[in-house]
C-alpha cells in the first residue's frame, strides 16, 4: 500500500521533530555549560616519581652526576633532519614552568647538572632563585664573541665552561689553533673548569697534537646503525660544520659521530674526563641501546637532551647501565 503524507501532516511531524531536537540541544548545552563552570586542573594529578640516586664523578672539584641534562631541547636548538617545525615546537613547549618542572624531576631522579648555552642563563638563575636549587650549570659559551660568552656564563654562575663543539670544529678545520689556545687559556683564567668540544675526531686530534690540556672533553659518541645515518662511504671530516647536502645519503643534520670505533679507540687513550653527547643520535637511538654502550666504551658522563616525560625512564635505564658497567668493567678507566 502506498503511504501518502499530506502537507499538514508533514509540517506537524517536522515541528514535533524540531521541538525534540531543540529540547535535546538545550539539555546538551546546559550539560556542557555545567562542565565548563567546574574548576578542573589543567593536567591530571600524577604521583611524584620515586627518587633515584645516580653515581657521580668529578671534573676538578666539581661533582657531577654521570648523566647530565642536555640543553638543546630546552633551548630549542633541536636536530630534526629535514623537519622544519621541530625547533619552534620545542620552544613553544618549554615555557619557564615546563623547564622548572623538567629540572626538578631530573634532580629528583639523581641528575645534578645541565649543559646549555649562555642564553639559558636567565632561566637557570630564575630556577636557582625560585626553587632553591643547586643544580650545576655547564655552559658551551657559544655566542658571537667567545670571550663574551665565557664572561657572561661565569658572571651568571656557570660552574664550568667549554668551547662549543661546532665552534671548535670550525676553528680546527680553518687552522685557527692559536685562537683555540687563547680561548682555552682565557677559560682557565676564570677559575672554573674549562673544556673543549668537538663533533669531529679530527678536532680532538689537532688539539692534542698542539699540546692543549683542557680540563675535560665534550665529544660526540653514538652508534651508526640507525636508519638515517649517512652511509659510511659518504662520511667525511667536519661534516657537522661543512653544511647540509641536499642529496639523499649525504650529511644533512643526521649524524654527529661518524667514526665511533676510531673515536672510542682514540678517546680511550686520553687521560681527561670525557662528556659524551649526541649519544642518542638526536632521538634516533633508544637509551636502552645507547647508555650502557657509551659507558662501556669510555664515556665518563653522558649529556642527554630529555623532555619531562622521558626523564624517569631514561634515568632508570642509566642506573641499570651504570650498575652493569661497574660489575662488568670497561677498558678505559674512569677519568672522573
Amino acid at each position: 500500500m502506498k503511504t501518502t503524507i499530506g502537507r499538514r501532516n508533514f509540517l506537524k511531524n517536522s515541528l514535533i521533530a524540531g521541538s525534540a531536537a531543540m529540547a535535546w540541544q538545550s539539555l546538551e548545552e546546559k550539560a556542557l555549560a555545567a562542565e565548563t563552570t567546574v574548576a578542573k586542573p589543567v593536567t591530571p594529578a600524577v604521583p611524584p616519581a620515586e627518587p633515584l640516586q645516580l653515581p657521580k664523578g668529578r671534573i676538578g672539584k666539581l661533582e657531577l652526576s654521570r648523566v647530565i641534562c642536555g640543553g638543546n631541547l630546552i633551548g630549542g636548538w633541536a636536530h630534526s633532519r629535514d623537519l622544519i617545525y621541530v625547533s619552534p615546537l620545542v620552544k613553544a613547549y618549554h615555557t619557564d614552568e615546563k623547564i622548572f618542572a623538567t629540572l626538578q624531576l631530573a634532580e629528583r631522579r639523581g641528575i645534578n647538572a645541565v649543559l646549555t648555552n649562555p642564553s639559558s642563563g636567565r632561566v637557570i638563575n630564575d630556577y636557582w632563585n625560585q626553587m632553591g636549587s643547586e643544580i650545576r650549570w655547564i655552559s658551551d659559551c657559544a655566542t658571537q664573541d667567545i670571550r663574551d660568552g665565557i664572561r657572561q656564563s661565569v658572571d651568571q654562575g656557570a660552574h664550568a665552561v667549554y668551547l662549543q663543539g661546532g665552534v671548535c670544529d670550525q676553528m680546527a678545520r680553518d687552522g685557527k689553533l692559536a685562537e683555540i689556545e687563547k680561548v682555552l687559556s682565557f677559560m682557565k683564567s676564570q677559575n672554573v673548569p674549562g673544556g673543549l668540544g668537538a663533533h669531529s675526531l679530527d678536532t680532538v686530534k689537532k688539539c692534542v697534537a698542539a699540546g692543549f690540556e683542557p680540563d675535560f672533553w665534550v665529544k660526540t659518541l653514538h652508534r651508526d646503525n640507525y636508519w638515517s645515518a649517512t652511509p659510511e662511504k659518504n662520511r667525511g671530516a667536519f661534516d657537522e660544520v661543512n653544511g647540509r647536502r641536499p642529496e639523499h645519503d649525504q650529511p644533512h643534520d643526521n649524524m654527529w659521530c661518524n667514526n665511533a670505533v676510531e673515536t672510542i679507540r682514540y678517546m680511550g687513550a686520553l687521560k681527561k674526563p670525557w662528556i659524551a653527547f649526541k649519544t642518542l643520535a638526536a632521538g634516533a637511538i633508544h637509551p636502552r641501546n645507547a647508555f650502557q654502550w657509551c659507558f662501556e666504551n669510555g664515556a665518563d658522563f653522558l649529556c642527554v637532551g630529555m623532555f619531562d616525560f622521558q626523564v624517569v625512564e631514561n634515568t632508570a635505564i642509566a642506573a641499570r647501565a651504570l650498575k652493569a658497567v661497574t660489575e662488568k668493567g670497561r677498558p678505559r678507566a674512569w677519568m672522573a
